[in-house]
């Protein structure tokens, strides 16, 4: 069940001392924890590639020239040309006409090399007193603007208000059962991801209502471009990850990060689909590095014959509307037909635009939901408050028992491959059972989906290209369709296959009121509008069809009763 703002709970801290939060114990022993990465990656990239360590180093001296001639960023070192200088020189000096054995010893020092400067590139740090800073300053900028917003007064931005942030939230959940594993091993969540919001978000919810100690995540490094975000992230526990780097070498130490860092007891944050979502659709397709360290991370703990586990908690953020939807479908779009699309910029790169959007954010009456999903170990099996595995017949069972050969417990990769693609099976099932219907999602499905109908014969890229001017959708029509969807929707949910937001419990002619009004808040072009004659029409089919994909994982046009006559779309002559 959803939690309004009004009944959210403010938990206490888990971990009162700050001092006593694993980010901060790791912090202060960096430089080990940058010592075992280095020794891990280079011994495990030895074992993997035996005779062609050297080929793995010139394929990466060629990758990253390319890189830093074709994308440099502001915030690439000034050495980086003279440090891949030098490793080429002395990868040609030194192997050449070499023994074997002086061949090896210069390879794994030359390895060492790059994994380090890899390594010192990744791991961030953690300060107490920025951490604090940073708290306070960002709920009092974000209450100030949501009083601000809300009431459309300066004074309010100015000299603050009696709104908290967490009033626009919705939070849905078993939160105690997520603070208690705490107690039993180590958090690792994994949101789906829409926004360059979502990290803030994330990160707030967390702290100020969950009481949760500040988790290990990922930034991107072109973030760091930034002055004042790459000061902040720098240390608040932020590693850094540069999506240019395709390497192999970069990507190991990337893995070695994770895995070692959760094996340390650091609760981790990590969007496993690798980006935001282009299509605006749930994520399907989950990246399996990072999630595969949290299979290996368990595997070793258990090696150790530690009883401490790795506890997965799915999270699904809904948005009414995304600062960044034109942008993200004219992407998909063209990264799935390889059409010429206009590229848009990205505003969710641009501060101005960030900061448009979270006052229309604010000042409309579109809440935010967030539901936590139900905790799992890496394997995909639900776990209880105690940290207990359970089958799907509800038995107990020892998560070693998975990693088991000949009665003891040993590292398989192929295995753990395996287990790590189950895993990744599991999180994309609880998405879509923990994801929350809003009307906003509920009436684009709808709207677009009697477009789709009444063009049988075309594909999505003809269906985009129809003139948006041409079309009214008949407010009857639209309502016949909703209704459908929700008495759909509702079975569904008590089924346990989704969730709906109180709204959607509405009647139809208010869901569509409520989804229209909600899409109609930020986008210049509207994806949908009411016209004088109280009929919809859309002013971008191609914004509407990223609202519209929420729901398209689920194939709801199937049970929708087509031949009814009132279901049409008027064209304009």
């Amino acid at each position: 069940m959803i939690i309004k703002h009004k009944d959210i709970k403010l938990y206490p801290r888990v971990i009162e001392r700050i001092e006593d939060w694993p980010i901060y114990k790791l912090s202060k022993d960096r430089p080990e924890f940058i010592r075992e990465i280095d020794e891990y990656t280079t011994r495990r990239l030895i074992q993997d590639y035996k005779q062609d360590v050297t080929d793995l180093i010139v394929k990466t001296l060629y990758q990253e020239r390319i890189r830093i001639k074709e994308a440099p960023w502001k915030v690439d070192p000034p050495n980086e040309r003279l440090f891949w200088n030098k490793i080429s020189k002395k990868l040609i000096k030194k192997t050449l006409d070499r023994k074997d054995e002086d061949t090896k010893a210069v390879q794994t020092e030359i390895l060492q090399k790059i994994v380090h400067r890899y390594s010192e590139e990744i791991v961030g740090t953690f300060q107490v007193g920025t951490f604090r800073f940073a708290q306070r300053f960002l709920t009092a900028f974000f209450n100030r603007i949501f009083n601000a917003a809300v009431g459309k007064s300066l004074r309010a931005l100015v000299f603050g208000g009696r709104r908290q942030l967490y009033e626009r939230l919705n939070v849905t959940g078993d939160i105690e059962t997520v603070r208690r594993l705490f107690e039993q091993g180590t958090v690792v969540v994994v949101p789906t991801h829409s926004s360059n919001l979502d990290s803030i978000l994330v990160g707030y919810v967390m702290d100020s209502i969950m009481g949760l100690p500040s988790f290990s995540y990922g930034a991107g490094l072109n973030l760091y471009n930034f002055g004042p975000a790459a000061y902040f992230m720098n240390r608040l526990g932020a590693y850094r990850v540069d999506r240019r780097k395709k390497n192999t070498i970069y990507l190991e130490t990337l893995k070695a990060m994770s895995k070692l860092s959760i094996q340390r007891g650091v609760n981790s944050l990590f969007f496993p689909g690798g980006t935001r979502s282009r299509s605006g659709a749930l994520e399907d397709d989950l990246k399996m590095g990072l999630l595969g360290t949290c299979v290996e991370a368990q595997r070793a703990m258990c090696q150790q014959g530690s009883s401490k586990k790795v506890f997965i908690v799915p999270m699904v953020l809904c948005y009414n509307f995304v600062l960044e939807a034109p942008f993200l479908i004219e992407e998909h779009l063209r990264q799935t037909g390889k059409e010429n699309y206009l590229r848009l910029r990205d505003e969710g790169t641009s501060i101005r635009g960030w900061l448009r959007f979270v006052w229309r954010l604010f000042s409309s009456t579109s809440d935010i939901t967030i539901s936590v999903g139900k905790p799992m170990d890496v394997i995909g099996n639900f776990v209880d408050a105690e940290g207990n595995s359970h089958d799907r017949f509800g038995n107990r069972i020892d998560i070693s028992d998975y990693f088991l050969s000949q009665a003891h417990v040993t590292e398989d990769r192929q295995r753990e491959t395996e287990y790590t693609k189950l895993l990744a099976e599991r999180v994309v099932q609880r998405y879509h059972v923990e994801n929350v219907a809003l009307c906003s999602h509920i009436v684009a499905y709808a709207v677009f989906q009697i477009l789709v109908h009444q063009h049988p014969k075309l594909d999505i890229f003809g269906i985009l290209r129809l003139p948006h001017d041409d079309y009214v959708f008949p407010f009857r029509a639209v309502e016949e369709v909703v209704a459908q969807l929700q008495a759909l929707l509702l079975d569904w949910e008590q089924a346990g296959k989704i969730e709906l937001e109180p709204d959607a419990r509405l009647g139809a002619a208010e869901i569509i009121r409520l989804g229209v009004k909600n899409l109609g808040v930020f986008h210049k072009e509207m994806p949908l509008a009411i016209n004088k004659d109280n009929d919809i029409i859309s002013n971008n089919f191609t914004v509407l069809y990223f609202y519209h994909n929420r729901l398209a994982n689920y194939k709801l046009e199937k049970y929708v009763s087509w031949k009814k006559e009132e279901i049409e779309v008027l064209k304009v002559e």
